[in-house]
């Protein structure tokens, strides 16, 4: 019996063409790792809170953690911030409202 041949043969190529290069260097891309314009990010805001005793700084948002580490803010100020925070987060562990039973 004689030998099959392979329908997917490789086709070699010609001694005198080169395959194209790939390009020596790729596109640069802007760096985005320390060019931020919108200020440091939460969970750094939120390292800094924590070094320095802020209570709860894990339910506050963003803009409340720059508020309370910024320079010139009171304690009561942050309190009240904090305060506000914490009243925000019991807020959404309720049972909801009561819904009316629809007759059958």
């Amino acid at each position: 019996m004689p030998a099959k041949k392979n329908k997917t043969t490789k086709l070699k190529a010609k001694p005198g063409t080169k395959k194209p290069k790939a390009p020596a260097k790729a596109p640069e891309k802007p760096e985005t790792f320390g060019a931020r314009s919108n200020g440091p990010s939460r969970n750094e805001l939120m390292l800094e809170a924590k070094a320095r005793g802020v209570k709860n700084f894990r339910i506050l948002n963003k803009q409340e953690l720059a508020e309370i580490l910024k320079d010139g803010t009171t304690q009561e100020r942050a309190n009240e911030i904090v305060a506000g925070a914490v009243a925000r987060w019991k807020n959404g562990w309720g049972t909801g409202k009561r819904r009316e039973k629809i007759p059958t």
